[in-house]
């Protein structure tokens, strides 16, 4: 994407513009629920920017009688060109000097944007202009909106090139606050991916881009609820492993010393993906994975195995007491 196409004017404003941007197809179920939590975000100056993808259910009809409810709510419409294009769309009719997505079926806490607005700022509390991108921890959520699982891994900051060659620190779409110059600088999501049927690491791609020429911040509480359904793009391991594929090689071309980095990420996300099989159930993506693993690197997969099943025994443990709504007060069907 070009600059001319990313860069739009906007009023400028004491407190900062923040662009959100929701790419929804087909996402009738929580549509409604994604949108109430943002809109209750305490920071207030937002503009949130609907892309519907070519969506085939009501989910256009949804973002239509919510968006009469708040005029920080505008609706933009396209064929389906897939989530990289929704996205760039978005951030081509926005204005803000940051850029935070959230796709169509994630939840925000309340404090998200005020906290990650904060994190971008220096110790004297002025924004510190090297910073390209702050993220957050998030709980992973169910279909009905309830915690299974808190995510606290990541603690990388500042020069996180390294620790986003091994595995995508951020997560998923919906946990960064960007600004906007870095995301403009990077050239936005990557489209061809669709193209070449790889979609799945358009988000982190982009992270990695960023990370080449900005600092990133963290805030070490859980503001995002990342659903996790068998529907989600990122549950497919085959799609997602050939979008990783498609993505390497350029990155690596720039980055020769991380070249190790790059092999023990490939182990890295071929684990989560397994945990995430063993999870929902799903015995033929496990198999898939499992011996995926063993081929490429038999002695580190075995490590790695090791983790995961430690891993899934403190989850266990966990999960028991862990079951709360991630935000109660949302709507529901």
């Amino acid at each position: 994407m070009s600059d001319a196409q990313l860069v739009a004017s906007g009023p400028q404003h004491s407190s900062p513009l923040v662009s959100v941007v929701i790419p929804m197809f087909n996402a009738a179920r929580t549509i409604e629920r994604t949108l109430a939590s943002v809109r209750e975000q305490t920071h207030r100056n937002l503009e949130i920017l609907i892309v519907d993808d070519g969506s085939t259910d009501n989910s256009l009809a949804i973002a239509k009688r919510l968006a009469a409810d708040d005029q920080r709510v505008r609706i933009i419409c396209q064929s389906n060109r897939g989530v990289a294009s929704a996205r760039n769309a978005g951030i081509a009719a926005s204005s803000g000097a940051f850029v935070a997505p959230v796709d169509a079926d994630d939840l925000w806490h309340p404090e998200k944007t005020a906290l990650q607005l904060a994190a971008m700022a220096g110790p004297d509390g002025v924004d510190d202009p090297s910073i390209g991108l702050v993220y957050c921890w998030y709980s992973i959520i169910d279909g009905d909106d309830i915690v299974r699982i808190d995510d606290c891994r990541s603690t990388a900051e500042g020069d996180a090139l390294e620790a986003m060659a091994s595995r995508n620190i951020v997560g998923h779409g919906s946990g960064a606050l960007m600004r906007r110059e870095a995301v403009i600088r990077a050239g936005g999501y990557d489209t061809s991916l669709r193209e070449q049927n790889g979609e799945g690491c358009e988000d982190y791609k982009l992270y990695f881009q960023i990370a080449e020429h900005y600092r990133f911040a963290l805030v070490r509480q859980c503001l995002v609820g990342y659903r996790e359904t068998r529907e989600n793009m990122s549950s497919d391991p085959r799609k997602a492993l050939r979008s990783r594929a498609l993505c390497v090689p350029e990155l690596l071309a720039r980055h020769p010393d991380l070249e190790a980095r790059f092999h023990q990420g490939k182990l890295r996300i071929m684990r989560f993906m397994l945990g995430r099989a063993l999870r929902t159930g799903n015995v033929g993506d496990a198999a898939f994975l499992l011996s995926g693993m063993l081929r490429t690197d038999p002695f580190l997969a075995l490590a790695s195995l090791g983790e995961l099943a430690k891993g899934l025994f403190r989850r266990t443990l966990r999960t028991g007491t862990m079951r709360r709504p991630f935000i109660s007060e949302l709507p529901h069907d």
